[in-house]
């Protein structure tokens, strides 16, 4: 008969061999296939970072890469619907969405997030959630200026602020905590969107991404 104590050994071991990122990487480079990884676009709302995301996932798929490209309007909408706009709850939503780009990265997909993540120990903790799997993480700061963004204001989210229709807008009256070391840090100021697409595929080129 087998014990309990057996059983939750047998469990280990099938779970850590799951996780094993040197064999799933192995199985990848036998199968042709370049390995993932996680792109994690962050800035203020309508920084263009689904935009240039958008542009980027084009551009790879042309390229014959497995990419997608994790909307956090869509994610919001299916996988984190059961949450606000706390702090907790925000850092509850960076984590979620990690762990699918975590997923998706370790199989060789390449993940494109375009997701605001406003809180710096957030996102440390997914890209540490990645360096225990071995999957590749590349923050991209998509720095564009406060007043370019209200002034592109897409969804209507600054004019709704001003107008006191809501509260807790990221970068105006709730935190934004700027990337201290990013792989990229993009100023999309007189660039095209095809432009800024290039600079962070330049950087994935770099780390043998894309």
């Amino acid at each position: 008969m087998t014990t309990e104590t057996e059983r939750d050994a047998s469990y280990d071991t099938e779970r850590d061999a799951s996780y094993d990122t040197e064999r799933d990487a192995d199985a990848l480079a036998s199968a042709g296939r370049r390995p993932g990884a996680t792109v994690w676009l962050t800035g203020l709302p309508s920084a263009g970072k689904s935009t240039i995301a958008r542009a980027l996932a084009s551009a790879l798929r042309a390229d014959g890469r497995r990419v997608e490209l994790l909307d956090g309007d869509e994610l919001r909408a299916h996988l984190t619907a059961d949450l606000g706009f706390s702090r907790d709850d925000r850092d509850t939503n960076v984590r979620r969405i990690g762990f699918v780009a975590g997923l998706l990265a370790r199989n060789g997909v390449i993940a494109l997030v375009p997701v605001i993540a406003p809180y710096a120990a957030a996102r440390a903790a997914v890209r540490a959630d990645h360096d225990v799997d071995g999957t590749a993480f590349v923050e991209v700061h998509v720095a564009t200026p406060l007043e370019l963004c209200a002034e592109r204001d897409v969804k209507g989210l600054y004019a709704q602020q001003r107008a006191g229709e809501i509260r807790g807008l990221t970068g105006v009256d709730d935190p934004y905590e700027i990337p201290l070391n990013p792989e990229l840090r993009l100023d999309t100021q007189g660039l095209t969107v095809e432009e800024s697409a290039a600079r962070v595929r330049a950087a994935l080129a770099e780390r043998g991404i894309a």
